[in-house]
């Protein structure tokens, strides 16, 4: 008999523990599509059974609770647009009997804030939490258009904001908050949203675009270089609940992403070696990437991964999509 296609979220996370790295894998869902009055078209939708038995057998087959754990799975309705009061409602209960933490994407544009007036009465966060999503086991992503009475609650809660500089500029979503979430309590930590609004996903990149972009229109001071950097690691560690990385010290996994200076840009910079990363790169690739005490990347190139063969494959991947797309025209 003919093999069924893997799934592509277990194909992500088979490849991402073969390579070796600690990852949180999120079971996406969307189940309002057009004709429901959604974002997403129809076809690619599920029906809310279909993506509970799914996100039950994700994390059955892969999510490990256990300190030092190298593959947590997460549950992730896309956003308040995408599916339904329902679905929000079943998977923020079902992750919290399962023990899963949930996220979903949050106040990143102005459509989607109008989108929950008109549709619920109620801007998204008062609609999110209307729900139960707000909690230490709860993280939205960007979070550009909380007001300061949200932001107290997001602080109140506990509940993780990942933030996303490169992206929401790509994308002119606008700038978030973050200086003031920070000041708050809210903890924040930074990421690249996904590859579709990002291109490159390079972390370093990431810290250099927050650094920048929030001395606009504040202080010079609202965003120093130790404050960056602890949202990189310490912030991103907290929001996914990980007490064991994100510091380098004695009981912490062996985790690091490492950096040679002694290069012409950053002559002159040694007085604050960190600092000089961001203020002086050019969004760097890390030259060694250690987890769990294990090299996977050295001298710059990943570890038993073929670069050239898998960026000519990506090529041929991204050709053969564009023709399809033109030939559905």
């Amino acid at each position: 008999p003919k093999k069924a296609p893997a799934e592509f979220l277990d194909v992500e996370i088979e490849t991402a523990l073969n390579l070796g790295i600690r990852f949180h894998p999120t079971r996406g869902s969307m189940s309002r599509g057009r004709s429901q009055g959604g974002l997403p078209p129809d076809d690619v939708v599920q029906d809310p059974d279909t993506i509970l038995r799914d996100c039950e057998r994700v994390i059955r087959k892969y999510h490990d609770p256990a300190p030092f754990s190298a593959c947590r799975v997460a549950l992730a309705p896309c956003s308040p647009f995408s599916v339904t009061t329902e679905l929000l409602r079943d998977t923020i209960t079902f992750a919290r009997q399962h023990q899963v933490q949930c996220h979903t994407h949050l106040c990143e544009t102005r459509d989607e804030e109008a989108y929950c007036l008109h549709a619920h009465g109620l801007r998204p966060l008062d609609y999110l939490e209307q729900c139960g999503w707000l909690g230490s086991d709860v993280w939205f992503a960007h979070g550009i258009y909380f007001n300061d009475a949200e932001i107290d609650r997001l602080a109140r809660s506990g509940t993780g904001i990942a933030h996303c500089p490169t992206s929401n500029l790509r994308l002119g979503s606008g700038i978030a908050p973050v200086p003031r979430m920070l000041d708050a309590g809210v903890r924040v930590g930074l990421a690249v949203d996904g590859s579709a609004s990002n291109d490159s996903s390079n972390l370093a990149r990431e810290l250099q675009t927050a650094l920048l972009v929030h001395r606009v229109g504040t202080a010079v001071d609202a965003m120093p270089a130790q404050r960056v950097l602890e949202m990189a690691t310490t912030g991103g560690a907290r929001i996914l609940g990980r007490s064991e990385i994100g510091q380098i010290k004695p009981g912490m996994a062996a985790d690091l992403a490492m950096f040679r200076l002694d290069r012409i840009e950053y002559a002159g910079a040694m007085a604050d070696p960190a600092s000089a990363i961001l203020f002086c790169g050019a969004g760097p690739r890390a030259d060694y990437t250690i987890v769990a005490g294990r090299v996977l990347v050295e001298q710059g190139q990943l570890v038993g991964v073929d670069e050239s063969r898998l960026f000519h494959r990506a090529n041929q991947v991204a050709a053969r999509m564009l023709q399809a797309a033109e030939d559905a025209l």
